[in-house]
């Protein structure tokens, strides 16, 4: 999985930087003088507000959890567990494949593990093999930026996660494929104002859920602006240079997770959910690349185990678990746009 990662990783870092080189010579043999006058070119909105954080085209990071109490539920019986943290490398492309004034054109790739480390003696099944092979997503992601105008424009992002506890091949099926989108249409304002309404369709609740969006970012002042993205996330944004960036706010994470094997025979769904109040710097290294460091709580929002596909209903869980809220640190390396 790994090695298929860094190859999709590669191709679309090659394809990144022909369309660039391609681009770049298209410019420097083009006169512009044969256009006419500058006030009679149509103009677009463009995707970003002043001081905006960067765009991560690369990002590679690690993320690690506290202590928690891991308590197991069920109809007739519980367990109480202690994990001793939760960590995991976390890995992302997004790659400009169309970039001009009229349309821009991104192809993401995402790797993230998570493996607990619960305490010995684990008389759960279900547990020992979530405790071996941990919890991981890996998928594709396609986003279309489209300016109507010079105030109006559309974005449409679509993904795909293979998602599970897996322990070789043959545990990766259709039912452990989750599809997630969003579509918004928005109106940039100025230079330093831009939001949009729209629809989602996500798993970041653990169950797939249809909600509204709002997207909202805007810059008050040199120092001060917002970033929203309605429910899956929020930030206060203080520059304290261009290069220099802290933000306070949260994220809300999740997705739907398969076993294939319970202990019983029986494959079941694993739907997970988290609330991630915290800070955030990001601080340019040199030239486009950046780092990001977050502290926070990992608050659990849902952590239900399934006997259906998608399930909703209280009679399809077979465990819950109302486990504690550790503290959570992450640090990454990012490759960013300019």
């Amino acid at each position: 999985m790994i090695r298929f990662f860094l190859s999709c990783l590669s191709l679309l870092l090659i394809q990144s930087l022909f369309a660039q080189e391609i681009d770049t010579t298209a410019e420097d043999i083009i006169d512009y003088s044969q256009f006419g006058d500058a006030a009679g070119v149509k103009r677009y909105a463009t995707q970003k507000v002043l001081n905006q954080t960067p765009n991560r085209i690369v990002s590679v990071g690690y993320e690690y959890q506290t202590s928690y109490r891991f308590p197991i539920v069920s109809e007739n019986a519980s367990q109480n567990f202690n994990s001793n943290r939760l960590a995991g490398i976390r890995a992302q492309v997004n790659v400009p494949v169309v970039s001009n004034t009229k349309l821009i054109w991104q192809v993401g790739a995402n790797y993230w593990k998570s493996t607990p480390d619960i305490e010995e003696p684990i008389n759960n099944t279900f547990l020992s093999k979530l405790n071996k092979n941990g919890l991981l997503t890996t998928g594709i992601n396609t986003t279309l930026f489209k300016p109507l105008n010079e105030k109006n424009f559309l974005i449409v992002q679509l993904s795909a996660d293979l998602n599970g506890v897996f322990e070789n091949f043959d545990d990766i099926q259709s039912k452990a494929l989750t599809i997630s989108g969003t579509a918004l249409y928005g109106w940039k304002q100025s230079d330093k104002n831009m939001y949009g309404i729209g629809v989602a369709r996500t798993y970041r609740a653990g169950q797939i859920i249809y909600v509204p969006v709002l997207l909202w970012n805007k810059t008050f002042n040199d120092h001060w602006g917002m970033e929203l993205l309605l429910p899956a996330r929020g930030h206060l944004r203080y520059n304290i240079s261009t290069s220099n960036i802290l933000q306070l706010g949260f994220e809300l994470e999740g997705n739907q997770f398969r076993m294939r094997d319970d202990g019983n025979g029986n494959s079941v769904y694993i739907q997970r959910g988290e609330l991630k109040p915290r800070i955030m710097w990001d601080k340019k290294l040199f030239g486009f690349i950046w780092l990001n460091a977050q502290a926070g709580l990992r608050y659990n929002w849902r952590f239900d185990v399934m006997n259906e596909y998608n399930a909703r209903k209280e009679a399809n869980r077979i465990y819950n678990s109302p486990m504690s809220h550790p503290l959570y640190f992450s640090l990454s390396l990012n490759f960013v746009s300019p």
